[in-house]
């Protein structure tokens, strides 16, 4: 299954499902369009890749119809060992369950770029309520091939494994409001099946709490729990994602597309898992460790709180007409707090903490059901480490983040 003759079949039998299932659109509907656009990405690999996506619909039905298709396909210019890449997602939905704001669907979905094989089938349901689209409830399930077969994509080597892997994950979230404000909850497990096989399970509550329009609390739980074997993508750092998340983002998914020396430098973080943030340079130096490795966990729970004051720069998007629907510029203190929960005898039993203050500009266009997509860009200052090492407890810390710690 290893063998990448083999591996190629898998996107020509899909192509040739979704094929047969077009043809079948065609007829019943008559029309069916392709819609493209041309594209443009760098990293230190592939050099500028050139590509062009395609997205697949029914006309007019605006991203909520049947056959749906979502694709890339990619030419690195520096023609490294696997020039062409491409990405390949296409959605039908399931009609006897599925209304409005509450679509049920199957996916397929298939990968080769950035040095990562993905191949597999999904199944997805939402629940809205009415037509207001802030209040849903989701379940997601996937099982897919995966496998890293190029490690000169990758930021940090030592933070991924080669080894094949089948995965089936099930996600659930849940959003809607309280007498606080807007709370969301997501539920997230992976069960690996081939040869050493694993199994991660992580929790993360976010509740908003606005003062009014410009004063108000943001708080964060996240728990994350791997079981033995599990391979280092899936492990758990104190500030930054884990690796395998790096891969759901074009900015983060290859080295370079961020310059290598900023990642190297400790002082750029990617938002996800614990989000100790002051603790990002630290974590980096244990990355390029040779004779220590990386240091990861296996359990790990935070509390991340950030508090929202107003700023002239925000103040001004905000008066922008249409503008502000998508743009804005948050400023805010943060204090995050976390620890290891001890389930093997080699993960550190402190407790980390750090404070500090930040800024934080969002682009954000939502998808046909509201949800983000965008991205979110912060500069911030942990000027306060209660485990600071050989450092001050206080002192000025610069870092560059991507992707917000508590969202929305």
């Amino acid at each position: 299954m290893a063998d990448s003759s083999k591996l190629i079949l898998i996107p020509v039998i899909l192509a040739l499902f979704i094929a047969i299932d077009l043809q079948n659109a065609d007829a019943q509907t008559s029309r069916y369009e392709i819609l493209t656009s041309p594209d443009l990405w760098y990293n230190d690999v592939d050099g500028i890749r050139v590509g062009v996506n395609f997205k697949g619909q029914v006309p007019g039905t605006f991203e909520d119809g049947p056959h749906r298709l979502n694709a890339g396909f990619w030419l690195g210019t520096w023609f490294p060992d696997t020039p062409v890449s491409y990405y390949l997602l296409y959605t039908e939905p399931i009609s006897a369950w599925s209304e409005y704001g509450s679509e049920a669907s199957i996916e397929f979905v298939s990968s080769i770029r950035t040095g990562y094989h993905k191949h597999g089938i999904g199944f997805n349901k939402r629940w809205q309520q009415g037509f207001d689209e802030r209040r849903y409830r989701e379940i997601h399930s996937r099982t897919t091939f995966e496998k890293r077969f190029d490690d000169e994509y990758v930021a940090f080597t030592p933070l991924w494994g080669d080894e094949s892997k089948v995965l089936t994950d099930l996600h659930f979230e849940l959003q809607n409001d309280n007498r606080f404000g807007w709370y969301n909850i997501n539920l997230e497990g992976n069960l690996q099946y081939l040869d050493d096989s694993f199994g991660t399970l992580q929790a993360e509550i976010i509740q908003r709490a606005p003062i009014n329009e410009s004063w108000g609390f943001r708080f964060r739980y996240f728990t994350g729990v791997a079981t033995s074997d599990t391979q280092p993508e899936y492990l758990y750092s104190r500030s930054t994602a884990p690796a395998i998340q790096w891969m759901r983002n074009g900015v983060t998914r290859a080295k370079g597309t961020i310059p290598q020396p900023w990642m190297q430098s400790g002082n750029f973080n990617v938002a996800g898992g614990a989000s100790l943030r002051g603790y990002s340079g630290f974590d980096v130096r244990s990355f390029k460790d040779d004779e220590t490795g990386p240091l990861l966990y296996q359990s790990i729970a935070a509390v991340n709180i950030e508090f929202d004051y107003p700023n002239p720069i925000g103040n001004m998007f905000g008066k922008i007409p249409y503008a502000s629907e998508f743009l804005a510029f948050r400023s805010y203190l943060f204090s995050d707090t976390g620890f290891g929960l001890g389930i093997t005898d080699f993960e550190p039993e402190n407790t980390y903490s750090n404070a500090g203050a930040g800024f934080a500009l969002t682009l954000n266009i939502p998808d046909y059901h509201g949800k983000s997509r965008g991205f979110v860009l912060r500069y911030e200052i942990p000027f306060w480490l209660s485990e600071p090492g050989s450092e001050d407890a206080f002192k000025f810390r610069s870092l560059f983040g991507f992707g917000a710690v508590v969202t929305f």
